[in-house]
């Protein structure tokens, strides 16, 4: 139904930023609600935000002032710009769509690695 693909992670030093981006492809359905999720080892995969069609944001505790989340609906690429990263956002961020067809389907690309040093 569509394809997702994340880029922009990497290593960085605590306090660092990094900006992530997802672009939506193979698009078969409109797409609603984007975000970001994140999994850390041995955790249980856990959302970061999410922003509507309409650009309506809302942020889990975990990263609520540090980070920020975007989209540009004419490129179906939702970004995710993190500043003042801690060593405990080390983890894989995978970006999600959200589809509506009967019932809503949430689709999650193949995630991009961040990873912050103390």
């Amino acid at each position: 139904q569509v394809q997702l693909v994340e880029s922009g992670g990497g290593l960085v030093q605590a306090g660092g930023s990094l900006r992530l981006s997802c672009t939506a492809s193979k698009i078969l359905f409109t797409i609603n609600a984007m975000g970001w999720g994140r999994q850390a080892p041995g955790k249980q995969r856990e959302l970061v935000a999410t922003i509507t069609s309409d650009g309506i944001t809302n942020y889990e505790d975990s990263g609520k002032g540090r980070f920020t989340i975007s989209r540009d609906n004419a490129k179906n690429t939702v970004y995710l710009q993190m500043n003042g990263l801690k060593p405990e956002d080390t983890a894989v961020y995978y970006c999600y769509a959200d589809i509506t067809m009967n019932i809503p389907l949430r689709h999650w690309g193949q995630g991009t690695q961040v990873t912050v040093s103390s």
